[in-house]
């Protein structure tokens, strides 16, 4: 019995702790859209891709050399 003094006072200070950082959640927007990512994802990316390189270009410091196309032994 004596363990309930200690048990119901941290029992109402976790539910005083979960209504604060819910009503903190509810006023900083965090339930506004919960469609809107779910939609997100499944929108087409409109950006174009970049173009592929060009292979007369002479190879730049970050280009990988292929082993047949190193010089020296």
């Amino acid at each position: 019995m004596e363990i309930l003094m200690p048990l119901i006072p941290m029992s109402v200070a976790l539910v005083a702790l979960i209504a604060v950082a819910f009503w903190w959640s509810v006023r900083s927007g965090q339930f506004d859209d919960l469609e809107g990512p779910a939609h997100r994802i499944l929108a087409d990316d409109d950006r174009a891709a970049p173009p592929p390189p060009d292979p007369n270009e002479a190879p730049s410091a970050l280009t990988p050399i292929k082993p047949s196309e190193r010089r020296g032994p």
